[in-house]
């Protein structure tokens, strides 16, 4: 998308970003599909590209006695060094430029934790490379950037997981058995969202100046080029270029949960209003909103998200004729019409689990929990949020295009 002027993103530059970005979402890539048949009793080779907090975190789950680091890529060198020192092990190489990476023969899978602008570049091309991908969420930049990462996966074979980390959760997948597999919340019709106070991100006055070591038109990469902007920089999701607000960043995750709870299902439309009220800094996205997404199938989700001063509180509330379902991060709770609460937890983090869950897929080849095609959907509504926000009025999805999608998306 192209550098803007305002503070708010235009409906035409959101829809011609959109547009443009499938041109130039694939890079091209030489290497052959070189990834090795891993046995039993062989180390997973693994690299992250984007060691920042969310990367370095996924990778130290990952890393253990079955797992090895072998690089790490960014272009930021404090991040790099950061990351080398929690990588348990042998020194891993540090790189600048995810190719080398996936020319390497000696790395079996990456992680990708970048910003969203690059996802796509980089699975499709980590895909083609034979490589095996844990990708922090949210699975691309675009509808249509999505599209291309489900093909890609398709194509080539490779085990691909999405970093929506509920889907490993134990007691998610408990409250999806006893109230849902079992028609016990009864015929369901309204799903609450919300998420508050996640983080305001503004910048520190401190950082204003473009730290050393950083390659900032690498940063930039597929993206206008622009001259360095500490907040674009250090907070690239308030950016429409870079990322996609906390629609994309935490309404995917609850939405996410939604589709999985009653059978990932294609909307109707979505909804959005809000602004920036309280953060006035340049960013795009705004810094409270609230989303409605209208099912065909007679039900209707939510999600509230506000930085305001004093905002607090997350979670999913599934509200059925014969009683409401209560589900965050930690715990769940069952409120029936008739009888006793029901309630169920677990005391880890579930990222955990969803890290685990990658290593034995990538070892027996079979589908992880969350895999591109689900992923795509979940995404998919908060991109049509996002639009619907910015041009003012509902978003509704190419049907046709989903459809298409999901008939031939066998092993994606």
């Amino acid at each position: 998308m192209t550098p803007l002027p305002t503070d708010r993103v235009t409906r035409r530059s959101f829809v011609a970003a959109a547009a443009a970005s499938v041109a130039t979402a694939v890079s091209p890539l030489s290497a052959s599909s070189y990834a090795r048949i891993l046995g039993a009793n062989d180390r997973l080779r693994l690299a992250l590209i984007g060691a920042g907090g969310r990367g370095r975190y996924v990778m130290e789950l990952l890393q253990g006695s079955d797992v090895e680091v072998v690089a790490l890529c960014d272009v930021f060198a404090s991040a790099l060094e950061e990351a080398r020192a929690r990588v348990n092990g042998p020194a891993p190489r540090l790189l600048d430029d995810y190719r080398a990476v996936l020319d390497a023969p000696d790395v079996d899978a990456v992680v990708i934790a970048t910003p969203d602008h690059w996802h796509a570049p980089m699975t499709v091309d980590a895909c083609r490379a034979g490589k095996d991908v844990y990708l922090e969420k949210p699975l691309a930049h675009t509808i249509e950037e999505g599209r291309l990462i489900v093909q890609a996966v398709r194509e080539s074979g490779r085990i691909v997981q999405v970093g929506l980390q509920q889907r490993s959760g134990a007691h998610y997948q408990e409250a999806k058995e006893r109230y849902f597999d079992t028609g016990r919340i009864g015929r369901l019709g309204y799903v609450r969202t919300w998420w508050h106070g996640q983080n305001p991100r503004e910048l520190d006055p401190a950082l204003e100046r473009r730290p050393e070591g950083l390659d900032w038109e690498r940063f930039v990469g597929p993206a206008p080029p622009r001259p360095f902007d500490p907040r674009q920089f250090y907070h690239w999701r308030n950016y429409a270029d870079f990322g996609e607000g906390q629609v994309g960043d935490l309404f995917t995750h609850w939405v996410d949960v939604a589709q999985w709870f009653t059978g990932d299902g294609l909307l109707e439309e979505a909804s959005a209003i809000g602004g920036i009220y309280h953060f006035r800094d340049g960013r795009d996205w705004p810094d409270t909103v609230s989303v409605l997404v209208k099912y065909p199938t007679g039900w209707t989700c939510s999600f509230e998200a506000s930085l305001a001063p004093g905002a607090r509180g997350y979670g999913v509330e599934f509200m059925g004729t014969e009683g409401t379902l209560y589900i965050d991060r930690n715990r769940y709770r069952f409120t029936p019409n008739s009888g006793e609460v029901e309630t169920g937890g677990l005391d880890h983090d579930i990222t955990r689990d969803h890290a685990r869950n990658f290593v034995t897929c990538v070892r027996d080849r079979r589908q992880p929990n969350a895999p591109v095609l689900s992923s795509h959907r979940s995404t998919l509504i908060s991109h049509l949020a996002n639009l619907a926000y910015l041009q003012g009025e509902a978003a509704r999805p190419d049907l046709e295009a989903e459809r298409a999608l999901a008939a031939d998306s066998t092993g994606a």
